[in-house]
């Protein structure tokens, strides 16, 4: 700024008494007019062009830690604090969440299945646990509803369900979408509240047939199926409440790519020590190799 300041006035006062006047060298001045940028400025200039990136293909959801991991996966040697000015001179910010109401933590046990997860959400490896639950899309078209199920080990969506309906065919159809994915050998924990679509005989007939374990909420507490209910939370604050859908068919391909072309292969988390929940499993099984 000061070197900026005697190159605007030089035509009037002479450099040496500007620069006398300021406190600066005049030589400091000359070697400024033959390099106006210092070689940081121009390496943040270059690393600016790959926060960018970062962030647009992140869906314009990364905060400056993802951004900086994203960074040091190409090779780049930066710090946190770095990307955190150089965003923050962007005005290049993270999706923040939404606030609401605090409710009651109680209610009643089910009648159909115990809480055996009692919110125990860290697991050691995959197909030990899975979460499910249903939310629903607003369309111009009418409602959308969506069912998922969750692996507790990664975070990953190993199955998922989309319709215009509530029914239990959408739990089952996206519970068999896990089944048929995972195949798995031992006996899975399968968590959902007590909605009606998983208390039915059709869904408690499918867990038997598949060698799978119920359990329920209590009634009306979100927070002993935190892991569902956050998940719906990102697809809303990162994709479904920054568009708008015309059709059911228009917020299913966008509910699919978020899904299966972001979240499970691309969103960093912090429960999967900043990888993708792809890439969460891969090293998991890569360390089994090699034991």
């Amino acid at each position: 700024m000061k070197y900026a300041f005697i190159k605007a006035h030089a035509s009037v006062y002479s450099v040496r008494r500007l620069c006398k006047v300021i406190g600066v060298h005049y030589s400091g001045y000359y070697a400024w007019q033959h390099c106006p940028e210092s070689v940081r400025t121009m390496e943040d200039r270059r690393l600016l062009g790959h926060v960018k990136q970062s962030w647009l293909e992140s869906g314009s959801v990364y905060g400056y830690r993802k951004v900086c991991d994203d960074l040091r996966e190409l090779g780049e040697s930066c710090g946190k604090h770095r990307i955190y000015r150089l965003m923050r001179q962007e005005k290049l910010r993270s999706q923040t969440g939404y606030h609401r109401r605090p409710r009651a933590r109680g209610g009643m046990a089910s009648v159909f299945a115990p809480n055996h997860l009692n919110r125990q959400f860290d697991v050691a490896e995959p197909n030990q646990v899975w979460v499910t639950d249903i939310t629903y899309i607003r369309t111009h078209e009418g409602w959308l509803f969506l069912a998922a199920v969750i692996d507790l080990f990664s975070r990953q969506v190993i199955g998922w369900s989309m319709g215009p309906r509530m029914g239990r065919d959408l739990a089952l159809n996206a519970l068999l979408m896990a089944v048929w994915r995972r195949q798995p050998k031992q006996t899975v924990m399968v968590h959902s509240d007590q909605g009606s679509q998983f208390s039915s005989y059709d869904w408690q007939g499918f867990l038997k047939a598949h060698n799978l374990q119920q359990s329920m909420s209590r009634r009306g507490n979100c927070h002993d199926n935190a892991v569902a209910e956050s998940f719906f939370q990102l697809l809303k604050r990162e994709r479904i409440r920054r568009r708008v859908y015309a059709t059911r068919d228009e917020a299913r391909a966008d509910v699919f790519d978020y899904i299966e072309m972001f979240y499970n292969v691309k969103r960093r988390h912090n429960h999967a020590d900043r990888l993708s929940p792809v890439n969460y499993e891969k090293q998991y099984f890569e360390r089994l190799a090699s034991v």
